[in-house]
């Protein structure tokens, strides 16, 4: 079996943590690939590099990630496009889509023998369309658009499926997968939604309206959003907390359920619920 495993560099705690998934999977036979940038932190152990995350994922049969759940998301999206289903080693501070701990990682093991289960999460498709332009990316938790550093409160058009249904004055809106919305979702108010469900999430942030409210859309749902400000101001839309794509006023973002899917590994038969709660008291310390 072929391994890619994905570490966040920054962290001490990821590189240790990866020199042991390294060696444990390599013990059983399955082959190791890493980027090129991890060559200092692992000489000596027989690992496969690679130039690109793209390479990278789309030449393993599973991918590992190390890091928190920003790590995740980053290898996620080239997970998705290439099919590859991936597990997350959390050695972050939360770790809300990871199913490791760091003290867990001897259960990789069972990945060699198939031993484990698959559950898929929707990713959203967002176009940005500028004219007779457009442009696609990819959205793991959560796209946002949010006025820019400049701009005051923004007018926001909201449209299901090409019918305007409310216009809100606010600081931005929020749309979220439901992977997403223990994220930045729920710090903005917005409920927490079962990671499985097929919906679209859409929180409003900083409404100026007491009656301004989080909705839940279906997954087939098309939701388009147009600002009003003024031709000298913008907005920003943010991909992922990754990417981040100014918004004219002439602007549309459309955001839909995306072909593509994410499949997570699962080693750990855990209550979701549950789970939550556990991570959520660690959020308070």
């Amino acid at each position: 079996m072929r391994t890619a495993v994905v570490v966040n560099l920054s962290k001490k705690e990821a590189i240790s943590c990866a020199q042991g998934i390294a060696i444990l999977m390599l013990s059983n036979n399955a082959e190791v690939f890493m980027l090129s940038e991890c060559k200092p932190f692992f000489r000596g152990i027989q690992i496969s590099y690679f130039d690109s995350i793209e390479e990278l994922i789309a030449s393993c049969d599973i991918a590992i990630t190390v890091g928190g759940d920003g790590t995740i998301i980053h290898a996620a999206k080239y997970s998705a496009k290439s099919d590859k289903p991936l597990i997350g080693v959390n050695v972050g501070r939360l770790g809300f889509a990871a199913d490791v701990e760091p003290e867990e990682i001897s259960k990789l093991v069972h990945l060699i023998d198939g031993n484990y289960s698959i559950e898929e999460r929707i990713l959203f498709d967002v176009e940005v369309i500028k004219g007779d332009n457009s442009k696609h990316y990819l959205a793991v938790n959560d796209a946002i658009i949010a006025r820019g550093q400049l701009s005051r409160i923004v007018d926001l058009q909201l449209s299901l499926n090409n019918e305007a249904i409310a216009k809100y004055r606010a600081d931005g809106l929020l749309f979220s997968t439901p992977t997403g919305s223990t994220a930045y979702a729920l710090s903005a108010g917005g409920p927490i939604v079962a990671p499985q469900m097929d919906c679209i999430l859409m929180t409003p942030v900083c409404p100026h309206s007491l009656f301004s409210r989080s909705v839940l859309f279906s997954g087939d749902s098309t939701l388009a959003v147009e600002v009003k400000i003024p031709h000298d101001c913008c907005c920003v839309l943010t991909i992922d907390g990754e990417k981040n794509v100014d918004i004219l006023a002439n602007d549309k973002v459309i955001i839909r359920k995306s072909e593509l899917s994410l499949k997570l590994i699962s080693l750990n038969k855990r209550n979701f619920y549950k789970r939550l709660n556990e991570k959520l008291k660690e959020r308070e310390i």
